[in-house]
């Protein structure tokens, strides 16, 4: 069973992204596959909610989680059941029957075929297209393909017993085959292109109706070909690729490589028959600056040594001797074997998903505690520090040429980052640009709390700049009577690379200075990176608000209504801004006083 802290740690990584989880044994076997909109709060769900005893039963089993990402609900609902079905998890009897997905249906066999939902087993006559990924996904399309190509949706009674023509002609959603208002060959055409829509021709309905749209407007008939130009816009909404399934039905993997902080790693996709048999991460041991050519093909020649090639495989970066590798893998398999890394189509988002996936599984390692660990050592080795941190801090500050400046603080602990415990500054009272006299702010606010007991001391305490800033954070935490932290300052290098940062500690001479390729500085270059784009944010979010607030609304005695009044008088804030105060005092409910407040306001935020 996961440890408390171990399943902190991992539903913390967990992004709010639809797509598949796979609950994992203590031997690797799938206990549960599951699908969620928002896989966070539907994984989270099974430790902080009341189960019955079969998921209690299974929860206690849990080792490890395994997630892959999706673009849509619908995709990950479709995966879950090829996932299901290739590894029959123990716990997923009640989603082992293909009937829970619905489909259209076509009963060709008929002289007016019908299009309707369906749901269950496709043993009758007719044409059956999907699975959909819901219901109401079948309704929608059945929706706005009867606005499209009138085919009936009526069942079989109602349209038998018909002596006259129903709503549905009246709103031109039927050509009323019912009652003969339309022949067989042309309500024929109709199905016909309905056909080419739901197996996916949808160009060449497009084509169709982009001709008759042409034609219709050269006989000046801009009506008709108005209402062609909203069927073929409708028809590119109602198309929706379930990129989970091969279009053609045939074999091949998709490999996308992702690098960061000195680890890589490549994700593969198994594509069987054209279903997504599923996905493993692999992460091989490369020097740290390697490039994607040159770690694409190593990983190539030796993943595939002793498996099975399929003919196709499809690459996020081209390898290192592509002609070579094509050659060689077409020999061992005893089949052409196709290298791509340029794509087109259905292919491009198959890729897509797949370096969604590498880049979330090497983040995941990032902050995984294998990985987590052996930076944390390395750092504290650089550090010299008598143990391994525990909790460690780092500050930043963002503004724009000094306007609404903003400080961040983020929290790692020693399973990694501890999100619950950022927290964001607003800077005020201080002059414009002056970085040293906001950190100070931020600190005093920040250890303010914590020599009051309410925030745990950190062991490491990074700042985001050199001897300066460090100077000015070491005075705060004097001035408060801080003990015990270690501060560290992290300088940008020789124009401001990345990998050549330079670290100081207080009374030290020289900085800290290590290789790019050091996991310890892989880890700083973590937390400052962090505290930087979380300072960011917050200042966005400040300056987004600043804007859309009035300058009316900082002004004290100026509440709502006498808001609307000021607006309503001068026509807005251009004309309020030209307004002289004894102008102002004439609008209803403001007096002398406080239209010289309101004047002066105008004026000194006037562009």
């Amino acid at each position: 069973m996961l440890s408390e802290a171990t399943r902190r740690a991992l539903l913390a990584r967990i992004p709010a992204q639809p797509g598949v989880y796979r609950m994992l044994d203590a031997e690797g076997r799938v206990l549960y596959v599951g699908k969620a909109k928002e896989l966070k709060r539907r994984v989270s769900s099974y430790f902080s909610r009341s189960l019955n005893s079969r998921l209690q039963v299974m929860v206690a089993r849990i080792a490890d989680i395994q997630i892959t990402l999706t673009r849509t609900e619908g995709e990950a609902l479709l995966l879950e059941a090829d996932l299901i079905k290739a590894h029959q998890p123990h716990f997923n009897v009640l989603l082992r029957d293909g009937k829970s997905y619905p489909f259209i249906y076509l009963s060709t066999q008929e002289r007016f075929p019908r299009l309707a939902f369906y749901r269950g087993p496709r043993k009758g006559k007719g044409r059956y297209f999907g699975p959909y990924p819901s219901a109401s996904a079948v309704r929608e399309t059945l929706h706005l393909l009867q606005k499209i190509f009138p085919v009936r949706q009526c069942r079989d009674s109602f349209f038998r017993n018909r002596s006259r023509p129903c709503l549905q002609y009246q709103i031109k959603r039927c050509t009323a085959p019912c009652v003969g208002y339309i022949e067989p060959e042309a309500y024929g055409a109709d199905v016909e292109r309905s056909i080419k829509f739901l197996d996916g021709r949808t160009d060449e309905v497009i084509r169709e109706l982009g001709e008759r749209m042409d034609a219709a407007a050269a006989a000046l008939e801009f009506e008709q070909a108005a209402t062609l130009r909203d069927q073929i816009a409708m028809l590119r909404r109602i198309q929706q690729r379930q990129y989970v399934t091969a279009a053609d039905g045939g074999d091949l993997d998709i490999l996308a490589c992702a690098s960061d902080g000195g680890l890589h790693c490549v994700q593969v996709f198994f594509i069987r028959g054209g279903r997504n048999l599923g996905n493993k991460s692999f992460f091989p041991q490369a020097p740290a600056d390697a490039s994607a050519a040159t770690l694409m093909a190593g990983f190539l020649t030796q993943f595939y040594a002793d498996k099975h090639i399929p003919p196709e495989l499809l690459l996020s970066a081209e390898p290192e001797e592509l002609d070579f590798l094509e050659a060689a893998f077409s020999e061992r398999a005893g089949h052409k074997v196709v290298i791509k890394h340029r794509l087109r189509g259905d292919r491009v988002q198959w890729l897509k998903m797949a370096q969604s996936n590498a880049d979330l599984a090497l983040q995941t390692r990032l902050g995984s505690r294998a990985g987590y660990s052996a930076r944390l050592e390395a750092l504290r080795e650089l550090l010299a520090l008598d143990e391994l941190p525990q909790r460690m801090e780092c500050f930043d500050i963002s503004h724009t040429g000094g306007e609404l400046t903003v400080a961040s603080c983020v929290v790692f602990d020693a399973e990694g980052p501890r999100k619950s415990d950022y927290r964001r500054f607003n800077i005020d009272g201080i002059v414009p640009g002056d970085d040293y006299a906001a950190m100070a702010q931020a600190l005093g606010r920040r250890y303010q709390r914590i020599k009051q007991g309410e925030i745990p001391l950190p062991d490491l305490l990074f700042i985001d700049g050199g001897r300066g800033q460090l100077s000015a954070a070491l005075g705060i935490l004097a001035e408060l009577g801080i003990q015990g932290v270690r501060l560290v300052g992290v300088a940008k290098g020789p124009d401001r690379k990345a990998g050549a940062e330079q670290l100081w500690q207080p009374h030290q001479r020289h900085a800290i200075i290590a290789p790019a390729d050091s996991p310890a500085m892989h880890l700083v270059q973590q937390i400052r990176d962090e505290a930087h784009r979380f300072a960011i944010t917050g200042h966005r979010q400040r300056r987004d608000k600043a804007r859309r607030t009035s300058v009316l609304e900082g002004i004290p005695g100026v509440g709502p209504k006498r808001r609307s009044n000021l607006l309503k008088a001068f026509g807005g804030l251009h004309g309020l801004r030209r307004a002289t105060a004894e102008e102002i005092a004439r609008v209803d409910g403001i007096g002398a006083a406080l239209a010289e407040q309101i004047h002066q306001a105008m004026q000194q935020n006037s562009v």
